[in-house]
């Protein structure tokens, strides 16, 4: 998306810049509009991804902002006329002599397989195309990011029709010398936001890219070819894990005889920028001023080193091993380069990350299992002995579990013997904190449970059944494993509300029991 208009853009003025003798002068129509039709979902990020894309064009593609036009909410003939007005001034421009031109259109929005949808007008993808073909500009390219609406992560777009595929049309000979068109995804996928991401997918990946991440020669330069492998393995693995599915973007161009198209050149940029080394073996996510703030770039581990060329401020840094995090405030400098030092941000176990605001998952549910024993009640007279299995679902501070237990005890006395079996069903919430390898947590809780009392006696005596609620106070430790295993111990206060008899027919009042339960647990957190 923006990405793709900063790159090709940059690639578009890179290759002009082989014409040594001539000026070049880059125009860019970057549009957003988060509105379709009637039918449609309305978008969180278009608007602001185009509003993205525009930054980078203009801080790092040379794009001057006297020849930049923003669209955010615009309908189809707003669009169309800022496309004849800015092809007006490139022919202007072109035909004075040595002065070549570059002409980058982004979209971000929804659309259908013959349309973007602005707003509740239709603007042909035919006639965007025709636009592109008949430009006077040296160089011309194109970004489309629109598909599909769905659910958790967003996608975009809203008819079940197939999305702007470049494969299903061969391009007019360009009239300059150059003519690229661009996609997030192929045809019959979804383009997808991300909450956490505050954009697109493929955006925040191509970005990154053009950061220094793509820069697999480490040459200082990042080019066409490394900025798209690098944006599409980065797209492809995010979008894996969502329920829309894999993205595939697309990259159809024609640039007549030229060889490797640069980008961005992020070492060009030290004296006014600042650069973070990663380190072999890191993934890393990047955000502006503190850990809510927009994502700039966003790594996957890689086995060598990896720079990025930033602006000066300061960042919130996550930096991900295979078994451990690494999280803190870092402070980027104009003319520095710094390599990213873990031994400056506090290690976070991943066991923990749940509870950890902001640490890339809202919640995480788990299984677990166990053995109990609870102190002896009045209709028992010993400990009662058992097991427990549960779930429980944990969010950055506190969390919820219910448990299904069942144990065992015996009565005796004088009079007569029996045996009591209690199952239980209880839920839980509690408060948790971290501290290094140990999860500490306090709650509160209540369930009932079901007593079956059978007794030995010389005559007959049927087998009593008995419902008793109960509410619980109590605290634990769990030591967090690698993989999300887990191991805990904790201990309950109970109160439970029941009626005992001396003898089975007899009538009993309503007594308060209390009880202290241990539990030993096993759990799994996904």
């Amino acid at each position: 998306m923006k990405l793709w208009a900063a790159a090709l853009a940059a690639m578009l003025l890179a290759s002009v810049t082989a014409h040594a003798q001539a000026r070049v002068e880059r125009f860019a129509v970057v549009i957003g509009n988060n509105l379709g039709t009637a039918r449609e979902m309305p978008l969180r990020y278009a608007e602001s991804d185009a509003a993205r894309v525009l930054e980078v064009l203009t801080r790092l593609g040379d794009f001057d902002p006297l020849n930049s036009v923003l669209l955010r909410g615009q309908d189809a003939g707003s669009v169309r006329k800022a496309l004849l007005t800015i092809n007006g001034r490139i022919r202007e421009v072109v035909s004075q002599p040595d002065t070549q031109a570059v002409l980058a259109v982004y979209y971000s929005g929804h659309a259908d397989g013959q349309a973007l949808h602005l707003g509740g007008t239709e603007l042909p993808l035919s006639e965007l195309r025709d636009m592109a073909r008949g430009s006077a500009a040296n160089f011309r390219l194109v970004i489309v990011d629109a598909c599909r609406s769905g659910s958790l992560t967003r996608v975009k777009g809203g008819q079940a029709e197939p999305a702007f595929a470049l494969s299903t049309y061969e391009p007019a000979p360009p009239v300059g010398d150059g003519l690229a068109f661009l996609t997030a995804s192929s045809a019959h996928e979804d383009a997808q936001e991300s909450d956490d991401l505050q954009g697109a997918f493929f955006t925040h990946a191509f970005i990154s890219g053009l950061l220094g991440a793509a820069d697999a020669d480490d040459d200082g330069a990042v080019v066409l070819d490394e900025a798209y492998r690098y944006a599409y393995d980065a797209t492809l693995r995010s979008t894996s894990r969502t329920v829309a599915g894999s993205q595939h973007p697309t990259f159809q161009y024609d640039l007549r005889g030229r060889g490797e198209l640069v980008l961005t050149r992020p070492r060009s940029h030290a004296a006014e920028r600042a650069h973070f080394d990663v380190p072999p073996g890191f993934g890393l996510m990047l955000m502006r001023h503190g850990i809510a703030g927009p994502v700039v770039a966003e790594l996957e581990p890689a086995e060598k080193r990896r720079t990025l060329s930033l602006e000066p401020g300061r960042y919130f840094i996550r930096m991900r091993a295979p078994d451990v995090m690494y999280e803190g405030h870092v402070e980027a400098s104009s003319g520095t380069s710094r390599a990213l030092d873990v031994r400056e941000l506090t290690r976070i176990e991943y066991a923990q990350l749940v509870r950890r605001r902001g640490a890339g998952s809202e919640r995480a549910h788990g299984i677990e299992a166990g053995m109990s024993m609870r102190s002896s009640l009045p209709n028992a007279k010993a400990a009662c002995l058992g097991g427990f299995a549960g779930v429980a679902v944990d969010w950055s501070g506190f969390g919820v579990r219910t448990r299904f237990s069942t144990c065992y005890s015996e009565l005796q006395n004088p009079v007569l013997t029996s045996d009591v079996m209690a199952f239980d069903v209880a839920a839980q919430v509690y408060r948790a904190w971290d501290v290094a390898w140990l999860t500490l947590e306090v709650g509160v809780g209540a369930g009932v449970s079901l007593f079956s009392q059978r007794f030995n006696t010389a005559g007959v005596a049927p087998t009593r059944l008995s419902t008793v609620p109960f509410v619980s106070l109590g605290a634990g430790a769990q030591a967090n494993l690698p993989a999300g295993f887990y191991a805990g111990l904790g201990l309950a206060g109970e109160t439970h509300f029941m009626r005992v008899a001396g003898n089975i027919d007899d009538p009993a009042p309503l007594i308060a029991a209390f009880a202290v339960r241990a539990s030993l647990s096993a759990g799994k957190r996904f």
